[in-house]
């Protein structure tokens, strides 16, 4: 018997979807699923931050260590080909989030 061959992947984006640029990730999770909260921190002065979020996406358990592993795997090949990113603070924000 030979084994099915690979299904075919088509991508499509709903009328809706969009792309936006995160500067903060917020998580929470519970017994079934992983919550991921994206996005914007401005900090205006030096006592106020602002995170102004723009899009929440639910995880199950499986397809977020699955997603983890892609993180991974990309962060890897980014670093090899442009170097360590590093987690110090940047100027004006006191942490990295």
């Amino acid at each position: 018997m030979s084994q099915p061959g690979q299904p075919k992947i088509q991508l499509v984006n709903n009328p809706d979807y969009r792309e936006h640029y995160a500067n903060s990730v917020q998580v929470r999770t519970n017994l079934w699923d992983i919550f991921l909260m994206f996005g914007t921190l401005n900090q205006s002065s030096p006592d106020l931050v602002t995170i102004q979020n723009f899009q929440g996406v639910y995880l199950s358990p499986q397809q977020a260590k699955a997603f983890l592993n892609v993180l991974q795997q990309n962060v890897s090949q980014y670093e090899s080909a442009f170097g360590e990113i590093r987690l110090e603070p940047q100027a004006g924000v006191p942490f990295v989030q």
